[in-house]
């Protein structure tokens, strides 16, 4: 599989560098809320739209987290980054890991945010069904942020969250991601990796929360930490942008 450079953009020009992938239900934008807490003095970010996201909404593809990881390298490449960090929030943590098998020299670290295990996700019988049917349907989609969030948030918040969603993603793209996302497992390829990787979980987080994230990711990667955010559901770059972006940049800096 050869990747292409997707629409992206950049923020700052610092020396250390990380390359961000978006959850299933965002593009680009879902990162938006913590960008004006980064300092782009120090770091540069470079914020990516999956084919069939965002600015990417008409790019076909085979909706794959092979191609997501494919096209960020294509990027990076275009960007003329050697080296740099990958920042995965939720299924883009899943993309991440690929990355890090691909070309393990280049990735620095990687940061995961409520991100999907190497196992992948396991969604049976209703739950599937509730998943798979959020493609057409913007109530099940309403109905899965608002059980991830831990049913804190209010009708504008999750109003908007589902708009921005079913307006910024194209129905077969979000439903063949699924698939990749939650059914394939490739956690015995990443058993042992010594690649540092910090976890921010949220404590409202009832999907991938602290709990998921030390039988998943602590239990396959030795050099992981987490980090657990309060009052912080699924969609921690929205919920608690400050808190995700300070925590990002003192891991960067370390």
């Amino acid at each position: 599989m050869t990747g292409q450079v997707i629409p992206h953009e950049v923020l700052g020009s610092g020396s250390e560098r990380a390359l961000l992938l978006h959850n299933w239900f965002g593009d680009r934008s879902s990162f938006g809320p913590m960008r004006e807490h980064l300092h782009g003095d120090a770091f540069s970010y470079a914020f990516l739209d999956c084919r069939g996201y965002g600015e990417a909404i008409g790019t076909d593809g085979a909706f794959t987290m092979e191609e997501v990881a494919e096209d960020a390298f294509a990027v990076a490449d275009h960007l003329g980054w050697e080296s740099f960090s990958v920042i995965g929030h939720s299924m883009g943590g899943k993309a991440a890991q690929l990355m890090l098998l691909d070309a393990p020299s280049r990735i620095r670290s990687v940061i995961g945010i409520s991100p999907v295990p190497a196992s992948g996700f396991p969604l049976e019988g209703e739950m599937w069904e509730l998943f798979a049917g959020a493609a057409q349907n913007p109530g099940n989609r309403r109905a899965i942020i608002d059980h991830t969030t831990g049913g804190r948030r209010d009708d504008t918040w999750l109003d908007a969250m589902v708009s921005r969603s079913v307006e910024r993603s194209s129905a077969p793209a979000f439903r063949a991601y699924l698939d990749s996302w939650a059914r394939v497992d490739f956690h015995e390829r990443v058993k042992d990796n010594p690649a540092p990787v910090l976890l921010l979980a949220g404590a409202d987080d009832p999907a991938l929360g602290a709990e998921a994230m030390r039988s998943t990711w602590m239990q396959w990667y030795p050099n992981a930490q987490l980090e657990v955010l309060p009052d912080t559901g699924h969609y921690a770059p929205e919920e608690s942008p400050e808190a995700v972006a300070v925590a990002v940049e003192r891991y960067l800096g370390r």
